[in-house]
């Protein structure tokens, strides 16, 4: 039996982890800044416990010996007290990074990501970093347009993205938390193809049998909406220059959920019918 933390435990990737791990018949913990009862599948533990002070972590740790971590802000300034956290009690950690990450460049020069990728690194850790692209989930963004107006406002419709679906990110993450072998992996994670952006759009449509209509947004509007919701203009700047070069060169795809799962990861149309009922009007 080993004792495994989740960190992230209720987003839309790490609910399945969750799920995955129960299922594997570990002692699953789920951090959380106020645990709440019914919040969680039975058998799982919520424990009180908060990345922002670091110095909460100790009691949630006690016992675990691997932990899964979704980082959640847009910094890694508190990120050095947690890994040492982690590496005070747990023996491997699994990382969702990002598949912008670059081993040839500085840490600082990848973002957050790779800053903490490098101080997991440096630790008494074992770790398996999985380098995601684009969740199909963040489409999810789109929903009330959809529901209201069956249009969606975006930039960059040409941009090509291998977005992945959450399930198989958590099959990738529960293999690792689960078997031996995959310490010192980084996993570039993607969708089985690459699909542009008013593609996705009319197979959200698709899935919920109305037509459902992409209309071009001017980046520069995209930008005020954007800061507004993530407050970081480095980071908005960032996401909007990045899908600006997918229209001529689109995100590459991987075949590395299979490789670790045996299962091929699913497209994005299945991703759309799964979740149609987040975008059908009510």
């Amino acid at each position: 039996m080993s004792g495994f933390l989740v960190i992230g435990a209720t987003g839309n990737v790490g609910r399945h982890v969750v799920a995955r791990l129960r299922d594997g018949g570990g002692d699953v913990r789920a951090l959380a800044r106020r645990p709440a009862a019914g919040a969680l599948p039975d058998g799982v533990h919520a424990v009180q416990g908060d990345l922002a002070d670091p110095r909460t972590l100790d009691a949630a740790l006690d016992g675990v010996t691997k932990v899964f971590l979704l980082w959640p802000f847009l910094s890694a300034e508190a990120a050095p007290a947690v890994v040492d956290a982690l590496a005070r009690n747990a023996r491997h950690v699994v990382y969702l990074s990002a598949m912008s990450v670059r081993d040839d460049l500085k840490p600082e020069e990848n973002g957050f990501w790779g800053e903490i990728e490098h101080l997991i690194e440096r630790s008494a850790l074992d770790w398996t970093f999985l380098r995601v692209g684009g969740l199909a989930a963040n489409t999810l963004g789109w929903a009330d347009q959809i529901r209201t107006e069956g249009v969606v406002r975006w930039p960059y419709g040409a941009a090509a993205r291998s977005l992945i679906h959450e399930r198989d990110v958590a099959a990738v993450a529960a293999r690792a938390l689960l078997d031996d072998g995959h310490a010192g992996a980084k996993y570039v994670l993607t969708g089985p193809e690459a699909v542009t952006q008013a593609d996705q759009v009319r197979l959200i449509g698709e899935a919920i049998g109305r037509p459902v209509r992409w209309e071009e947004l001017p980046p520069e509007r995209a930008r005020e909406q954007l800061l507004a919701s993530w407050g970081d203009a480095a980071f908005v700047d960032g996401a909007l220059g990045y899908w600006a070069t997918l229209a001529d060169r689109p995100e590459p795809v991987t075949h590395t959920v299979e490789q670790v799962t045996g299962v091929p990861a699913r497209t994005f149309g299945e991703w759309a019918r799964e979740h149609a009922r987040d975008f059908s009007p009510a």
